[in-house]
């Protein structure tokens, strides 16, 4: 529960779900916002991280029936794959209904995610229409389709005392990565496009991971470290992209990335590549797309919404009201609560 798009989902939806009438608790391998979540009043529970190998599954299942035991809800939210399989290991002895929200992983991972699914889940939530349809393809018959939104923010720092704490001028261009470092989000290819672009610019990359290391020596290699910053895992996030100018995510595939819709709600234009739900995130507008793995293109692009100011407003535009329209909380909030009060009603 810290940094990343389907925690942020998570988080939001506990705190919005009072207004529905839902108590719920949230078991997870804790983080920033599963702290925040315990000082609302909120019940969380730690569960180790399964990392795929079964004694970890049967260590997560563990603590996840002793979860299930302490809280007794009556119907369970699990999110992605792994966490679907530790739950119904844990949750076996209960016969509670559990429904999954599927964030998407990568190609080659369909069919093995299928299987568990088709075993494991009363429900399967595809947040993104192009990952229901890989879905139904490797074999799940009918996942429903309910897209993520983007809940309301607290009140943001000032964009200048953000640049002024991150050592960066007003008018200094900032382009802002909130991605983890790791394989998937492709930053090797970002590092790649910055290079060749204007030596003034600033990279922000707010994340950590696997590949922290790999890529500094490639931001060394390129001649950029003076340009890039490597944030870390951060908690202000919004704060940030008050403060940058351009959202950039390089992802070799995503679901429906929280990252990209924060940006559109924040004002902010994305380039991003043209994969899954991230072409469905930016078809009411609000970035460019770009298509996978190319330097070249994703340089292009960026040096088009960092150079013009006036292409930044209109796209920034564009994406507040294509997110008020296609990605409203309340509307998210309302179809999660049939589908959770169906299954309660059906396993009564």
């Amino acid at each position: 529960m810290g940094t990343g798009g389907a925690e942020a989902l998570v988080a939001g939806m506990t705190r919005a779900g009072g207004r529905f009438g839902w108590h719920s608790a949230v078991a997870s391998g804790g983080g920033h916002r599963a702290e925040a979540l315990r000082a609302l009043g909120v019940p969380t529970f730690t569960v180790p991280v399964a990392r795929r190998r079964p004694a970890g599954v049967l260590r997560a299942a563990t603590a996840t029936r002793a979860a299930i035991g302490s809280f007794r809800p009556e119907v369970v939210l699990a999110h992605n794959v792994s966490a679907s399989l530790v739950t119904r290991l844990a949750a076996l002895p209960h016969r509670l209904p559990l429904l999954t929200v599927f964030h998407g992983v990568s190609d080659a991972d369909y069919a093995g995610a299928a299987r568990v699914l088709r075993r494991t889940s009363r429900t399967v939530v595809a947040v993104a229409d192009a990952t229901a349809d890989r879905l139904r393809a490797a074999g799940v018959p009918d996942p429903v389709v309910i897209p993520n939104a983007v809940f309301p923010q607290a009140e943001r720092v000032d964009r200048a005392v953000v640049r002024a704490v991150h050592g960066v001028g007003r008018d200094v261009p900032v382009a802002l990565c909130p991605a983890r470092l790791e394989p998937q989000k492709r930053h090797d290819v970002l590092l790649e496009a910055w290079a060749r672009l204007d030596p003034d610019a600033v990279l922000w990359l707010a994340g950590d991971g696997s590949r922290r290391d790999v890529l500094e020596k490639l931001t060394a290699e390129l001649g950029i470290t003076d340009r890039v910053r490597f944030l870390g895992n951060r908690c202000d996030v919004p704060d940030l992209l008050a403060a940058a100018d351009v959202t950039v995510l390089t992802s070799d595939w995503e679901g429906m990335p929280l990252a990209v819709l924060e940006s559109l709600a924040a004002g902010r234009p994305v380039v991003a590549t043209d994969v899954d739900g991230v072409r469905q995130a930016l078809a009411g507008g609000g970035g460019i797309v770009v298509p996978p793995r190319d330097p070249g293109a994703t340089a292009e692009a960026l040096r088009r919404l960092l150079d013009d100011p006036g292409v930044r407003a209109d796209l920034g535009a564009e994406g507040r009201a294509s997110v008020r329209r296609v990605h409203d909380p309340d509307a998210l909030m309302r179809s999660y609560d049939e589908l959770l009060r169906t299954a309660i009603g059906d396993e009564r």
